[in-house]
């Protein structure tokens, strides 16, 4: 048997007894739905039929009524805070009209300077977005991340105009409240991604649930006008059918916001609708596996109104997810995590502090105002002329006394001055209120000016604890929405560059899949201050071990805390600098700009040219009269050893025969192996050839030492005296020999002649002559040859003092 079930509104539901319906099985109407070709983005309300519609809209309505009914308590809570925060003026009646009806601003406090504090922290003017490159860094994919983060922040600030003001409104209602929502999407009527705050008030989560991922519901409450019901249904987006005004549903914290505003809803003509993103069991859409049912539910958004009229029901996972994973469209902000799906915020946390501070305030002024202008009793006879009216200072008025004096007639009642000790009571409650939510402020006077940045920084985390708390998870909900958000900007970024076209995006779609998107904010500190006391710590720390520290990142970074603008310019970025000469890179060390060397650079050439100028006496006493002496000396030493650092490399790579990895790459196990056995084998023969390198660097510097050159010259003289000395005694020799010869000559002339003369007749005498001449002969041989041993020995002596003399250079 068929059931017919008649559309309720949730009013309907809401004000009806809380009683459980369950339909029996048999009674249940089951339809099973074929769908051919059925596109995956189609509305699936229009293939549904209308009676399985209804009943599914009377579930989802059931489920919204027990969500709804599960937070009241919540509710009344946040509806009775709101009058803590003093919004409107009370004119009091009650004990007497024009009672003091001041409310203490400790609350209202707390929320502004959240909201204050967080809007400049999470959203600053150059936007609220950085990028950080996945996976391996290289220049494209910093390049691409860079463009990624301009082009982010260029939506965040100028495209979606919205984004500020709806993010300053989530940030109040989040330090009140303690929860709030952004919802994510596509405007097909904007033709851009919106992210939009919802109140929570407006977002029914079930009871149990505390992790939006999680959660099997999530129902938001819209209101739409007529024209706009319309328009989504001319687009396709929701089905063609009638509308029907349901009364509007508000519930009390609408109203209290409404009174507080001072607007009036009698006026409000807008349709209210329910998106609930739900998981779902729909038959002819059922999870399968090898063509069989599974039972699985899965994620669907269904839009209906308080009618149970549904007007669409779409898939909520991506088509290509084999998965089913549900799609996130919501992205919860929590100030405080409470015990259930909502957070605690400052009407929680300072709701008995506001409401004992405002008793306490009230008791105060009432007091003062009693004591002020008191009131009594006087005798029925006491006329006392225009009494209805206060006496003003300096006023004296006529008195009909009936008998005795005016005192007799006149009794005030015991009115006494405000009470000391309820003034320090109060102060007690405003300042356990003001600890407890972390809006205290610190007395610059207070704090000693001599103790260690350390110590001033423990103190204001002390302080900051609670808020630094908060402002790590806005910075996580953030990291999300934008997560969120980049997936929308990419799949709609166009696939190259707009170059060709003025005004077009520096951005593609495939430079969004190499960066991860970050909030600016910093997820460790909550305030300036806090930040700013950090960055002194480091600066000391950087200050007792420089070399340790990246000093123009930290300078930059300091400038940043301390907002100044154009902090790369400032302190320029050693990445940006652009290859140099060596003389060029001398100019800029000796003007303490910064430096870099490359890897491809001449190293030998830049490090002599570098050692010149450091060596020059001229350049030295320039940079000794200089007050930054130290620093251009601790540059030009650095910058050396960075082309030392690359000359070795270079000249390991020469030896291995391959090119070494970049040394900011990640390597594996089995390369780092491959890695280090080769600089093993290399290793080595570096050191060999630089050994080498360094003895001839060595002999040539012991040439030049003044000593051995004496001694040098010194061996020089000498062998130029052992020279002359053996080119005296050939000449001799040869001068003997002539001498010798010479007179061999005439002896023989004599001889011959006396033969001549005497002829045959002093044959005796002549060969008596004959033999003394050889023995003369033999006496001039001997005397050569003893001159000619001599003169061997001189130079036998001449070359031991050549070899002695060449030792040294060896």
């Amino acid at each position: 048997m068929e059931k017919t079930l008649r559309p309720i509104t949730l009013d309907e539901i809401n004000n009806s007894p809380e009683v459980e319906i369950e339909l029996p099985v048999e009674e249940m109407t089951i339809v099973e739905i074929e769908v051919e070709d059925n596109e995956f983005k189609q509305n699936l309300a229009e293939v549904i039929p209308a009676n399985v519609l209804s009943a599914l809209a009377f579930d989802i309505m059931d489920d919204v009524r027990i969500d709804k009914t599960s937070r009241r308590d919540w509710e009344k809570t946040v509806t009775d805070g709101m009058e803590l925060l003093g919004m409107r003026m009370e004119d009091r009646t009650e004990p007497w009209k024009g009672a003091c009806g001041v409310f203490h601003s400790i609350m209202s406090e707390a929320v502004i300077k959240f909201q204050s504090e967080m809007i400049l922290e999470t959203f600053p003017a150059s936007g609220p977005v950085r990028t950080k490159v996945i996976g391996k860094t290289n220049k494209n994919k910093e390049e691409a991340a860079e463009r990624v983060k301009d082009d982010m922040n260029w939506q965040l600030t100028e495209n979606m105009s919205e984004y500020r003001s709806e993010h300053e409104r989530m940030l109040w209602n989040l330090g009140f409240c303690g929860s709030a929502f952004k919802k994510v999407y596509f405007d097909p009527s904007l033709d851009r991604q919106v992210s939009m705050y919802v109140p929570a008030e407006d977002v029914y989560l079930p009871y149990g649930c505390t992790e939006l991922s999680s959660c099997p519901r999530i129902t938001q409450t819209m209101r739409k006008s007529e024209n706009e019901i319309y328009k989504l249904m001319q687009a396709g987006f929701y089905i063609d059918q009638d509308l029907h005004k349901s009364p509007p549903e508000e519930n009390d914290i609408e109203k209290k916001k409404q009174k507080l505003s001072g607007t009036n809803s009698l006026e409000d003509d807008r349709y209210t609708l329910y998106e609930c993103h739900i998981e779902l069991d729909l038959k002819g859409f059922e999870d399968k596996d090898d063509g069989e049912p599974t039972g699985i539910a899965l994620p669907y958004v269904v839009t209906l109104d308080g009618m149970g009229n549904i007007f669409s029901v779409y898939r909520n996972w991506k088509e290509e997810d084999k998965t089913k994973a549900k799609r996130d469209h919501f992205v919860q902000y929590t100030f405080i995590p409470g015990f259930g799906a909502y957070g605690f915020g400052y009407v929680h946390i300072l709701g008995g502090y506001a409401k004992g501070a405002t008793s306490i305030l009230r008791q105060l002024v009432d007091a003062g105002t009693l004591a002020n202008l008191p009131g009594g009793l006087k005798a029925r006879g006491l006329r006392i002329k225009g009494d209805d009216t206060p006496i003003s200072p300096g006023e004296f008025r006529d008195v009909d006394v009936p008998a005795g004096t005016i005192r007799d007639n006149i009794m005030n009642l015991p009115y006494k001055e405000p009470s000391n000790t309820l003034f320090m009571l109060f102060k007690e409650v405003v300042d356990e209120g003001r600890s407890l939510a972390s809006t205290a402020d610190m007395k610059v006077a207070d704090m000693n000016q001599q103790a260690p940045v350390g110590t001033t920084l423990a103190i204001i985390e002390r302080m900051m604890k609670v808020m630094s708390a908060v402002q790590a998870r806005i910075h996580a909900a953030m990291k999300k929405e934008f997560k969120l958000l980049k997936g929308i900007i990419r799949d709609y970024a166009p696939e190259e560059y707009g170059y060709e076209t003025d005004g077009g995006r520096m951005v593609k779609q495939a430079d969004y899949e190499h960066c991860d998107i970050i909030p600016v904010s910093d997820p460790n500190a909550s305030s300036s201050v806090q930040r700013m006391a950090q960055y002194q710590a480091a600066m000391q720390l950087a200050a007792s071990a420089p070399q340790l520290y990246d000093l123009p990142m930290l300078h930059r970074e300091t400038l940043r805390v301390l907002g100044m603008k154009n902090a790369d310019l400032i302190v320029p970025d050693k990445d940006d600098i652009k290859p140099k000469d060596p003389v060029t890179e001398n100019m800029n060390l000796l003007n303490a700009k910064p430096v870099k060397a490359f890897l491809y650079q001449d190293h030998d050439a830049h490090i002599q040219v570098h050692m010149a100028a450091a060596q020059d006496p001229a350049m030295q006493k320039v940079i000794g009269q200089n007050p930054m002496a130290n620093v251009i000396q601790q540059s030009l030493q650095a910058h050396l050893m960075e082309h030392m650092a690359f000359k070795y490399r270079v000249d390991i790579e020469k030896q291995m025969g391959v090119s070494l990895p970049a040394s900011d790459d990640d390597m594996d196990e089995e390369i780092e192996l491959k890695v280090s056995r080769l600089s093993a084998e290399a290793a080595p023969l570096v050191l060999q050839m630089h050994s080498q390198k360094a003895a001839q660097e060595a002999a040539m510097q012991q040439q030049q030492d003044p000593a051995i050159q004496a001694q040098q010259q010194e061996m020089q003289l000498k062998m130029q005296e052992l020279n002359i000395k053996d080119q005296y005694n050939k000449a001799q020799l040869a001068l003997k020999a002539q001498i010798e010869q010479s007179k061999d000559e005439r002896e023989r002339m004599r001889i011959e002649s006396q033969e001549k003369i005497a002829g045959a007749t002093i044959g005796s005498a002549a060969k008596k002559h004959q033999q003394q001449i050889d023995a003369d002969q033999k006496v001039v041989g001997f005397k050569a040859g003893i001159d000619l041993r001599k003169q061997n020995d001189q130079q036998n002596v001449g070359r031991t003092l050549q070899k002695t003399s060449a030792k040294p250079n060896e």
